[in-house]
């Protein structure tokens, strides 16, 4: 068989979130990403695509327990770039919530973690 070399990126991530707007103003102040189209979903509850023009978060709520799409199991965290890890960690904080593993791994980037509101867990990285 013929090696093929494809190169790949992460287009989008879907995830089920309990508050909309408060998961839509945090990808926006942390990322400087817009709301790319927010509606009803056709089965319940809203969707919302916040992101850039190449890539985005899918976002879900139904307006209840959020238990609906729970099929991402386990699902370890989601990485994001950043240009600025100090702004970051200022902005995750500015909106309640705790970062934690500061740290340099080498080699690689700087970075620290937190859980949004869902106990989704996102790793942001610098390689500043």
């Amino acid at each position: 068989m013929e090696q093929v070399s494809l190169q790949g990126r992460i287009e989008h991530v879907n995830l089920t979130v309990s508050d909309m707007d408060r998961s839509i103003a945090l990808l926006q102040d942390l990322l400087g990403w817009q709301l790319r189209v927010r509606a009803p979903h056709g089965e319940s509850g809203e969707f919302a695509h916040v992101g850039s023009d190449s890539d985005y978060f899918a976002l879900w709520a139904d307006g209840g327990d959020y238990s609906g799409q729970r099929k991402g199991k386990p699902l370890n965290h989601v990485g994001l770039q950043v240009e600025d890890l100090d702004a970051a960690d200022r902005v995750v904080r500015e909106h309640g919530l705790e970062t934690f593993s500061h740290g340099k791994y080498d080699p690689g980037p700087r970075s620290f973690y937190f859980f949004d509101w869902d106990g989704i867990e996102f790793e942001v990285v610098s390689y500043e």
